[in-house]
């Protein structure tokens, strides 16, 4: 029986032994090892072999990249303006040995210095510039925490500003400016498109104005000419008309004075036409009072003696000539006045016509197209 026992308190004592001798470390892991209270060696991520009751793990290190997020810091700029401030930091242990010995706690190393060192920074910049230079912030600050915690065992990958956070006052006017800014920028924008709508109708109304001008000179040059032919065809009838009308009354005499000739019209034959004209003279309407002169028996007597011969019994009596009253001299057509008559357009009238049609159909050149651009092809 006490064989047992103590076979059992060996058995035991063995599997303590073992358990203190093997060290099983995880990946991504470090373990520091010290015998007797002296650092003896760093743990890699496997089986480690200690020796029991003199070796024991002072520390267990993640190798990993590990991300620390600080509470917001209140921060006073160059303006004397506080804002509070939200960093993360991104960094690794290299050196597990460094940060057990080195540093108490690496954590809290890392916080106040980033604090101290953001302090530093923003402390010499105004409230904008803060604000706009988180990249410039965020160098600085990643610089002079990895040339810190470089003896610590530390490498500072990143830093971010998550958050620069002014006071609400601030804030307010901020949002006020902002908004003064984006009125300021609609009514500047408002303006210029008044202003390019302005100069557009301008240059329509310009564009417009010279169309219509151009076409009140292109209406006015085919009224002119038109006038002008017309005149000129009119003036061409007009000469027609009086010269037929001059021939007519010239067919009309010389019927009349043959007629007259063949007729022997006597003295009291006169006469008596001479009186019965006498009642159409004095139809005008301007005639109230007509007076036949006193002297109008000489008149006829010496009128009868202008054209007849008085006869045995002392009556004067029209005697025709001796020639034939049908040979009358006729009237004959000049031939430079052949051409009065023709109706056809001449040839300078029609190029007139066709020069004036021609400025008419012309297209003005638009205003608003660029020079050397094509013109614009009427219907797209």
């Amino acid at each position: 029986m006490g064989g047992l026992i103590v076979l059992g308190i060996v058995a035991l004592l063995v599997i303590i032994f073992v358990a203190k001798s093997v060290l099983v470390i995880p990946q991504a892991q470090a373990a520091v090892i010290e015998r007797l209270g002296r650092y003896k060696n760093t743990g890699q991520p496997g089986l480690n072999m200690l020796m029991p009751f003199f070796d024991r793990v002072r520390a267990r290190i993640d190798l990993r990249e590990q991300v620390v997020s600080f509470p917001p810091q209140p921060v006073i700029t160059k303006d004397n303006l506080t804002v509070s401030i939200d960093t993360v930091i991104y960094f690794q242990v290299n050196d597990p040995r460094a940060a057990v010995y080195e540093i108490a706690n690496y954590i809290i190393g890392v916080e106040q210095l980033t604090i101290t060192t953001l302090r530093n920074l923003v402390g010499g910049m105004s409230l904008e510039d803060a604000l706009t230079s988180r990249d410039e912030i965020n160098q600085h600050l990643r610089g002079a925490l990895d040339e810190a915690t470089g003896r610590w065992g530390i490498r500072v990958a990143r830093v971010e500003l998550k958050s620069i956070d002014p006071p609400p006052s601030i804030q307010d006017s901020m949002e006020k400016q902002m908004r003064a800014d984006r009125e300021k920028r609609a009514i500047i924008l408002t303006a210029e498109g008044q202003r390019e709508a302005q100069i557009k109708t301008a240059e329509g109304q310009k564009q417009g104005q010279i169309l219509a001008a151009e076409g009140a000179k292109q209406a006015a040059i085919l009224a002119a000419e038109a006038e002008r032919q017309s005149r000129i065809l009119r003036a061409q009838g007009e000469r027609a008309a009086r010269y037929l009308q001059a021939q007519g009354q010239a067919k009309a005499i010389e019927k009349v004075f043959a007629a007259v000739r063949r007729s022997k019209v006597t003295p009291e034959l006169l006469a008596y036409q001479y009186l019965q004209t006498l009642p159409q003279m004095a139809q005008g309407d301007a005639n109230k009072v007509w007076v036949i002169p006193s002297d109008f028996n000489k008149s006829l007597e010496g009128f009868a003696r202008m054209l007849g011969n008085k006869g045995d019994d002392g009556v004067f009596r029209y005697e025709p000539p001796a020639d034939d009253p049908n040979d009358v001299p006729k009237v004959e057509d000049d031939e430079g006045v052949a051409d009065w008559f023709d109706t056809a357009p001449t040839e300078s009238t029609a190029k007139a016509v066709a020069a004036a049609e021609a400025i008419a159909q012309r297209e003005v050149p638009s205003l608003l197209t660029p020079p050397g651009a094509p013109p614009a092809v009427e219907g797209r």
